[in-house]
Protein backbone atom coordinates (compact mmCIF):
# COMPACT_ATOMS: atom_id res chain seq x y z
CA UNK A 1 0.00 0.00 0.00
CA UNK A 2 1.31 3.47 -0.88
CA UNK A 3 1.62 6.55 1.28
CA UNK A 4 -1.44 8.49 2.38
CA UNK A 5 -1.40 12.26 1.88
CA UNK A 6 -3.88 14.39 3.80
CA UNK A 7 -4.20 17.61 1.82
CA UNK A 8 -5.54 21.03 2.79
CA UNK A 9 -8.61 21.66 0.66
CA UNK A 10 -7.35 25.09 -0.38
CA UNK A 11 -4.35 23.38 -2.06
CA UNK A 12 -6.69 21.71 -4.52
CA UNK A 13 -8.39 25.02 -5.21
CA UNK A 14 -5.03 26.73 -5.74
CA UNK A 15 -3.94 24.10 -8.26
CA UNK A 16 -7.26 24.32 -10.11
CA UNK A 17 -6.92 28.10 -10.42
CA UNK A 18 -3.47 28.02 -12.04
CA UNK A 19 -3.68 28.93 -15.70
CA UNK A 20 -0.97 27.95 -18.17
CA UNK A 21 -1.57 31.21 -20.10
CA UNK A 22 -0.23 29.73 -23.31
CA UNK A 23 2.69 27.89 -21.70
CA UNK A 24 3.23 24.15 -22.05
CA UNK A 25 3.52 23.56 -18.29
CA UNK A 26 3.80 25.15 -14.85
CA UNK A 27 5.65 23.53 -11.93
CA UNK A 28 5.88 24.22 -8.23
CA UNK A 29 6.37 22.89 -4.71
CA UNK A 30 4.24 20.98 -2.23
CA UNK A 31 4.83 21.94 1.41
CA UNK A 32 3.82 20.10 4.56
CA UNK A 33 4.85 17.63 7.24
CA UNK A 34 5.88 13.97 7.27
CA UNK A 35 4.83 11.45 9.87
CA UNK A 36 5.32 7.71 10.19
CA UNK A 37 1.84 6.84 8.91
CA UNK A 38 0.90 9.69 6.58
CA UNK A 39 2.00 13.05 5.22
CA UNK A 40 0.19 16.37 5.49
CA UNK A 41 0.19 18.86 2.59
CA UNK A 42 -0.78 22.36 3.72
CA UNK A 43 0.49 24.58 0.90
CA UNK A 44 1.37 24.60 -2.79
CA UNK A 45 3.36 27.35 -4.49
CA UNK A 46 4.28 27.69 -8.15
CA UNK A 47 7.88 28.34 -9.14
CA UNK A 48 8.18 31.86 -10.60
CA UNK A 49 9.48 31.62 -14.20
CA UNK A 50 12.48 33.46 -15.54
CA UNK A 51 11.61 36.04 -18.16
CA UNK A 52 13.51 34.23 -20.91
CA UNK A 53 12.12 30.89 -19.73
CA UNK A 54 8.61 32.33 -19.81
CA UNK A 55 8.98 33.08 -23.53
CA UNK A 56 10.45 29.66 -24.34
CA UNK A 57 7.58 27.82 -22.63
CA UNK A 58 5.04 29.59 -24.84
CA UNK A 59 6.43 27.81 -27.90
CA UNK A 60 3.83 25.27 -29.08
CA UNK A 61 6.49 22.54 -29.32
CA UNK A 62 7.97 23.18 -25.86
CA UNK A 63 8.99 20.02 -24.02
CA UNK A 64 9.59 19.27 -20.38
CA UNK A 65 13.29 19.16 -21.19
CA UNK A 66 12.99 22.96 -21.04
CA UNK A 67 12.31 22.72 -17.30
CA UNK A 68 15.09 24.71 -15.64
CA UNK A 69 16.34 22.44 -12.85
CA UNK A 70 18.75 25.04 -11.46
CA UNK A 71 16.04 27.70 -11.23
CA UNK A 72 13.51 25.33 -9.66
CA UNK A 73 16.11 24.06 -7.19
CA UNK A 74 16.95 27.59 -6.12
CA UNK A 75 13.24 28.24 -5.55
CA UNK A 76 13.09 25.13 -3.35
CA UNK A 77 16.12 26.34 -1.36
CA UNK A 78 14.56 29.78 -0.88
CA UNK A 79 11.24 28.33 0.24
CA UNK A 80 12.97 25.87 2.60
CA UNK A 81 14.40 28.84 4.50
CA UNK A 82 10.87 30.14 4.96
CA UNK A 83 9.63 26.99 6.69
CA UNK A 84 9.63 26.80 10.50
CA UNK A 85 10.47 23.58 12.31
CA UNK A 86 8.31 20.61 11.37
CA UNK A 87 7.58 21.74 7.80
CA UNK A 88 9.36 20.51 4.66
CA UNK A 89 9.25 20.66 0.89
CA UNK A 90 7.43 17.35 0.40
CA UNK A 91 7.71 17.24 -3.36
CA UNK A 92 6.72 18.93 -6.62
CA UNK A 93 3.62 19.36 -8.74
CA UNK A 94 3.40 19.97 -12.45
CA UNK A 95 0.46 21.14 -14.53
CA UNK A 96 0.77 20.34 -18.23
CA UNK A 97 -1.22 20.37 -21.42
CA UNK A 98 -2.89 17.13 -22.41
CA UNK A 99 -0.18 16.57 -25.03
CA UNK A 100 2.55 16.40 -22.37
CA UNK A 101 0.60 14.20 -19.96
CA UNK A 102 2.91 11.22 -20.57
CA UNK A 103 6.14 13.17 -20.88
CA UNK A 104 6.92 14.45 -17.41
CA UNK A 105 8.14 11.61 -15.19
CA UNK A 106 11.83 11.59 -16.11
CA UNK A 107 12.10 15.39 -16.04
CA UNK A 108 10.55 15.61 -12.57
CA UNK A 109 12.63 12.77 -11.20
CA UNK A 110 15.76 14.63 -12.27
CA UNK A 111 14.39 17.80 -10.70
CA UNK A 112 13.58 16.17 -7.36
CA UNK A 113 16.97 14.50 -7.25
CA UNK A 114 18.69 17.88 -7.82
CA UNK A 115 16.50 19.60 -5.22
CA UNK A 116 17.05 16.96 -2.56
CA UNK A 117 20.80 16.92 -3.16
CA UNK A 118 20.99 20.70 -2.77
CA UNK A 119 18.84 20.86 0.37
CA UNK A 120 20.61 17.92 2.04
CA UNK A 121 23.95 19.65 1.55
CA UNK A 122 22.72 22.68 3.49
CA UNK A 123 21.04 20.85 6.39
CA UNK A 124 22.70 20.42 9.76
CA UNK A 125 20.50 17.43 10.57
CA UNK A 126 19.60 14.08 9.02
CA UNK A 127 16.32 12.22 8.62
CA UNK A 128 15.76 9.48 11.18
CA UNK A 129 15.38 5.83 10.22
CA UNK A 130 11.66 6.03 11.00
CA UNK A 131 11.06 8.91 8.60
CA UNK A 132 10.09 8.53 4.96
CA UNK A 133 12.41 10.88 3.11
CA UNK A 134 11.12 10.18 -0.40
CA UNK A 135 9.51 13.04 -2.31
CA UNK A 136 6.17 13.07 -4.05
CA UNK A 137 5.30 13.94 -7.66
CA UNK A 138 1.84 15.29 -8.50
CA UNK A 139 0.69 15.74 -12.10
CA UNK A 140 -2.38 17.76 -13.06
CA UNK A 141 -3.84 17.97 -16.56
CA UNK A 142 -4.72 21.57 -17.42
CA UNK A 143 -7.63 20.53 -19.64
CA UNK A 144 -9.49 18.15 -17.36
CA UNK A 145 -8.18 19.45 -14.00
CA UNK A 146 -7.80 15.81 -13.02
CA UNK A 147 -4.84 14.30 -11.22
CA UNK A 148 -3.78 11.90 -13.92
CA UNK A 149 -0.78 10.42 -12.13
CA UNK A 150 0.49 10.57 -8.60
CA UNK A 151 3.64 8.61 -7.77
CA UNK A 152 6.47 8.81 -5.31
CA UNK A 153 10.02 9.35 -6.54
CA UNK A 154 11.46 5.94 -5.75
CA UNK A 155 8.39 3.76 -5.88
CA UNK A 156 5.75 2.98 -8.50
CA UNK A 157 3.16 2.29 -5.81
CA UNK A 158 0.14 4.60 -6.03
CA UNK A 159 -0.44 7.01 -3.18
CA UNK A 160 -3.70 8.00 -1.55
CA UNK A 161 -4.51 11.72 -1.94
CA UNK A 162 -7.28 12.90 0.42
CA UNK A 163 -8.55 16.45 0.83
CA UNK A 164 -9.53 17.79 4.22
CA UNK A 165 -11.05 21.17 4.97
CA UNK A 166 -9.36 23.22 7.70
CA UNK A 167 -6.40 20.85 7.95
CA UNK A 168 -3.96 23.49 9.20
CA UNK A 169 -6.26 25.41 11.53
CA UNK A 170 -5.60 23.35 14.66
CA UNK A 171 -1.89 22.50 14.60
CA UNK A 172 0.22 22.87 17.70
CA UNK A 173 2.64 25.80 17.76
CA UNK A 174 5.88 25.48 19.73
CA UNK A 175 7.73 28.73 20.48
CA UNK A 176 10.93 29.61 22.29
CA UNK A 177 13.45 32.44 22.30
CA UNK A 178 17.06 31.32 22.54
CA UNK A 179 20.04 33.37 23.61
CA UNK A 180 23.00 31.90 21.75
CA UNK A 181 26.70 32.44 22.30
CA UNK A 182 28.37 29.94 19.97
CA UNK A 183 32.15 29.97 20.24
CA UNK A 184 33.94 28.29 17.33
CA UNK A 185 37.65 27.74 18.05
CA UNK A 186 40.05 27.91 15.09
CA UNK A 187 43.24 25.91 14.82
CA UNK A 188 46.42 27.37 13.32
CA UNK A 189 45.32 25.90 9.98
CA UNK A 190 41.64 26.88 9.96
CA UNK A 191 42.30 30.46 11.09
CA UNK A 192 43.32 31.25 7.51
CA UNK A 193 40.02 29.95 6.06
CA UNK A 194 37.13 32.23 5.12
CA UNK A 195 34.54 33.27 7.69
CA UNK A 196 31.94 31.22 5.81
CA UNK A 197 33.92 27.98 5.86
CA UNK A 198 34.93 28.30 9.51
CA UNK A 199 31.38 29.11 10.56
CA UNK A 200 29.90 26.16 8.68
CA UNK A 201 32.46 23.77 10.19
CA UNK A 202 31.73 25.09 13.67
CA UNK A 203 27.96 24.90 13.24
CA UNK A 204 28.27 21.26 12.20
CA UNK A 205 29.91 20.47 15.55
CA UNK A 206 27.40 22.61 17.42
CA UNK A 207 24.52 20.80 15.67
CA UNK A 208 25.60 17.51 17.24
CA UNK A 209 25.23 19.10 20.68
CA UNK A 210 21.69 20.21 19.87
CA UNK A 211 20.75 16.84 18.35
CA UNK A 212 22.13 14.88 21.31
CA UNK A 213 20.72 17.16 23.99
CA UNK A 214 18.45 15.78 26.71
CA UNK A 215 15.15 17.65 27.02
CA UNK A 216 13.36 17.91 30.35
CA UNK A 217 9.65 18.57 30.72
CA UNK A 218 8.65 20.11 34.03
CA UNK A 219 12.15 19.41 35.29
CA UNK A 220 12.19 15.73 34.33
CA UNK A 221 12.78 13.65 31.22
CA UNK A 222 9.55 12.55 29.56
CA UNK A 223 9.18 9.32 27.62
CA UNK A 224 9.61 10.34 23.98
CA UNK A 225 7.01 7.82 22.78
CA UNK A 226 4.28 9.25 24.99
CA UNK A 227 1.65 11.71 23.85
CA UNK A 228 2.94 15.26 23.97
CA UNK A 229 0.54 16.49 26.65
CA UNK A 230 0.59 13.31 28.70
CA UNK A 231 3.08 10.59 29.52
CA UNK A 232 5.25 9.04 32.20
CA UNK A 233 8.25 10.88 33.60
CA UNK A 234 11.68 9.22 33.68
CA UNK A 235 14.99 9.95 35.36
CA UNK A 236 18.20 10.88 33.56
CA UNK A 237 21.77 11.52 34.70
CA UNK A 238 23.09 12.57 31.28
CA UNK A 239 25.73 15.34 31.40
CA UNK A 240 27.73 17.32 28.89
CA UNK A 241 31.33 18.32 29.51
CA UNK A 242 33.79 21.01 28.52
CA UNK A 243 37.53 20.70 28.01
CA UNK A 244 40.31 23.18 27.29
CA UNK A 245 41.70 23.52 23.79
CA UNK A 246 44.46 25.78 22.47
CA UNK A 247 43.36 27.80 19.45
CA UNK A 248 44.73 30.54 17.19
CA UNK A 249 41.48 32.40 16.64
CA UNK A 250 37.72 32.10 16.94
CA UNK A 251 34.37 32.80 15.33
CA UNK A 252 31.56 33.83 17.68
CA UNK A 253 27.83 33.95 17.05
CA UNK A 254 25.81 35.87 19.63
CA UNK A 255 22.25 37.06 19.97
CA UNK A 256 18.61 36.18 20.59
CA UNK A 257 16.98 33.76 18.18
CA UNK A 258 13.22 33.38 17.84
CA UNK A 259 12.41 29.72 17.17
CA UNK A 260 9.07 28.29 16.13
CA UNK A 261 7.87 24.86 15.09
CA UNK A 262 4.54 23.29 14.18
CA UNK A 263 3.23 19.76 14.51
CA UNK A 264 -0.08 18.23 13.47
CA UNK A 265 -2.64 17.76 16.22
CA UNK A 266 -3.32 14.07 15.48
CA UNK A 267 -1.90 12.55 18.68
CA UNK A 268 1.63 14.00 18.40
CA UNK A 269 4.37 12.38 20.44
CA UNK A 270 6.95 14.04 22.65
CA UNK A 271 9.68 13.04 20.19
CA UNK A 272 7.79 14.80 17.37
CA UNK A 273 7.77 18.08 19.26
CA UNK A 274 11.41 17.85 20.32
CA UNK A 275 12.54 16.94 16.82
CA UNK A 276 10.66 19.86 15.25
CA UNK A 277 12.10 22.36 17.73
CA UNK A 278 15.66 21.04 17.39
CA UNK A 279 15.50 21.29 13.62
CA UNK A 280 14.16 24.81 13.71
CA UNK A 281 17.00 25.85 16.02
CA UNK A 282 19.54 24.37 13.61
CA UNK A 283 17.83 25.68 10.47
CA UNK A 284 17.34 29.26 11.57
CA UNK A 285 20.91 29.76 12.81
CA UNK A 286 22.42 28.15 9.70
CA UNK A 287 20.09 30.04 7.35
CA UNK A 288 20.95 33.42 8.89
CA UNK A 289 24.65 32.74 8.42
CA UNK A 290 24.16 31.60 4.84
CA UNK A 291 22.10 34.69 4.01
CA UNK A 292 24.84 36.88 5.49
CA UNK A 293 27.51 35.21 3.36
CA UNK A 294 25.38 35.62 0.24
CA UNK A 295 24.88 39.31 1.03
CA UNK A 296 28.61 39.83 1.55
CA UNK A 297 29.35 38.21 -1.81
CA UNK A 298 26.57 39.95 -3.71
CA UNK A 299 27.42 43.42 -2.43
CA UNK A 300 31.19 42.81 -2.37
CA UNK A 301 31.43 43.85 1.27
CA UNK A 302 35.03 43.61 2.56
CA UNK A 303 35.70 41.19 5.41
CA UNK A 304 35.62 42.79 8.85
CA UNK A 305 35.45 41.88 12.52
CA UNK A 306 31.69 42.18 13.15
CA UNK A 307 28.56 41.51 11.09
CA UNK A 308 24.87 41.84 11.93
CA UNK A 309 22.85 38.73 11.15
CA UNK A 310 19.34 39.18 9.69
CA UNK A 311 16.22 39.20 11.88
CA UNK A 312 13.44 36.65 11.49
CA UNK A 313 10.06 37.77 10.18
CA UNK A 314 6.89 35.65 10.41
CA UNK A 315 3.77 35.88 8.28
CA UNK A 316 0.51 33.85 8.50
CA UNK A 317 -0.75 31.54 5.78
CA UNK A 318 -4.25 32.67 4.77
CA UNK A 319 -6.88 30.49 6.42
CA UNK A 320 -4.35 28.80 8.70
CA UNK A 321 -2.85 29.18 12.16
CA UNK A 322 0.58 28.33 10.72
CA UNK A 323 3.09 31.09 10.04
CA UNK A 324 6.00 30.93 7.60
CA UNK A 325 9.12 33.06 7.92
CA UNK A 326 11.73 35.12 6.10
CA UNK A 327 14.82 37.08 7.11
CA UNK A 328 15.38 40.83 7.10
CA UNK A 329 18.48 42.98 7.35
CA UNK A 330 18.13 46.30 9.13
CA UNK A 331 18.17 48.36 5.92
CA UNK A 332 15.46 46.31 4.19
CA UNK A 333 11.92 47.71 4.16
CA UNK A 334 8.75 45.89 5.11
CA UNK A 335 7.62 46.30 1.49
CA UNK A 336 10.67 44.34 0.26
CA UNK A 337 9.97 41.50 2.67
CA UNK A 338 6.30 41.42 1.65
CA UNK A 339 7.22 41.32 -2.05
CA UNK A 340 9.65 38.45 -1.44
CA UNK A 341 6.95 36.47 0.35
CA UNK A 342 4.57 37.01 -2.56
CA UNK A 343 7.20 36.06 -5.15
CA UNK A 344 8.32 32.88 -3.38
CA UNK A 345 4.95 31.66 -2.07
CA UNK A 346 2.53 33.05 -4.68
CA UNK A 347 0.11 34.11 -1.95
CA UNK A 348 -0.96 37.62 -1.00
CA UNK A 349 0.63 39.07 2.13
CA UNK A 350 -0.25 42.32 3.90
CA UNK A 351 2.46 44.46 5.50
CA UNK A 352 0.44 44.68 8.72
CA UNK A 353 0.59 40.87 9.00
CA UNK A 354 4.39 40.80 9.20
CA UNK A 355 5.63 39.78 12.65
CA UNK A 356 9.20 41.00 13.05
CA UNK A 357 11.07 39.25 15.85
CA UNK A 358 13.02 41.76 17.94
CA UNK A 359 16.48 40.26 17.81
CA UNK A 360 20.04 41.53 17.81
CA UNK A 361 22.42 38.94 16.40
CA UNK A 362 26.08 39.32 15.50
CA UNK A 363 28.85 37.24 14.01
CA UNK A 364 32.44 38.16 14.75
CA UNK A 365 35.81 36.72 13.80
CA UNK A 366 38.93 37.41 15.77
CA UNK A 367 42.54 36.19 15.89
CA UNK A 368 44.18 35.25 19.17
CA UNK A 369 47.45 33.73 20.23
CA UNK A 370 47.26 30.60 22.37
CA UNK A 371 43.79 31.35 23.68
CA UNK A 372 42.08 28.61 25.65
CA UNK A 373 38.71 27.63 24.28
CA UNK A 374 35.79 25.42 25.40
CA UNK A 375 34.87 22.48 23.20
CA UNK A 376 32.14 19.89 23.77
CA UNK A 377 33.24 16.31 24.57
CA UNK A 378 31.33 13.07 25.12
CA UNK A 379 29.87 11.65 28.28
CA UNK A 380 32.88 9.45 29.08
CA UNK A 381 34.94 12.46 30.15
CA UNK A 382 32.96 13.88 33.04
CA UNK A 383 35.14 16.86 33.88
CA UNK A 384 32.84 19.85 34.21
CA UNK A 385 29.08 19.42 33.68
CA UNK A 386 27.31 22.25 31.89
CA UNK A 387 23.54 22.55 31.99
CA UNK A 388 21.45 24.96 29.93
CA UNK A 389 17.71 25.45 29.83
CA UNK A 390 15.00 26.06 27.23
CA UNK A 391 11.53 27.22 28.13
CA UNK A 392 9.05 26.09 25.52
CA UNK A 393 5.36 26.72 25.17
CA UNK A 394 2.80 24.89 23.08
CA UNK A 395 -0.13 26.71 21.50
CA UNK A 396 -3.24 25.68 19.64
CA UNK A 397 -5.49 27.91 17.59
CA UNK A 398 -7.74 28.40 20.61
CA UNK A 399 -4.90 29.65 22.81
CA UNK A 400 -2.24 28.34 25.14
CA UNK A 401 -2.91 24.75 26.10
CA UNK A 402 0.28 23.96 27.99
CA UNK A 403 3.56 25.48 29.03
CA UNK A 404 6.54 23.48 30.13
CA UNK A 405 10.24 23.82 30.72
CA UNK A 406 12.73 21.94 28.59
CA UNK A 407 16.38 21.59 29.54
CA UNK A 408 19.11 20.71 27.07
CA UNK A 409 22.45 19.48 28.34
CA UNK A 410 24.78 21.06 25.76
CA UNK A 411 27.90 23.16 26.14
CA UNK A 412 28.09 26.80 25.11
CA UNK A 413 24.41 27.72 24.63
CA UNK A 414 21.93 29.43 26.92
CA UNK A 415 18.19 29.15 26.38
CA UNK A 416 15.62 31.47 27.89
CA UNK A 417 11.88 31.87 27.60
CA UNK A 418 9.88 35.09 27.41
CA UNK A 419 6.12 35.06 27.78
CA UNK A 420 4.01 37.16 25.46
Amino acid sequence: MGRTYIVEESVGQYLSNISLQGKAFVSGLLIGQCSSQKDYVILATRTPPKEEQNENLKHPKAKLDNLDEEWATEHANQVSRMLPGGLLVLGVFIITTLELANDFQNALRRLIFAMEKSMNRKRLWNFTEEEISERVILHVCSSTKKYLLFKSLYSARPADWKYQSGLSTSWLSLDCTIHIDIHIPLSSTSVSYTLEKNTKNGLTRWAKQIENGVYLINGQVKDEDCDLLEGQLLNSDHRSTATVQICSGSVNLKGSVKCRAYIHSNKPKVKDAMQAVKRDILNTVADRCEILFEDLLLNEIPEKKFYILPHRVFVPIPGSTIKLCDYKFGDESAEEIRDHFIEMLDHMVQIEDLEIAEEVNTACMSSMNNEASLEHKDDKQLEQPIKTTVMLKIRQNIGVIAAFAVAVLAAGISFHYFSD
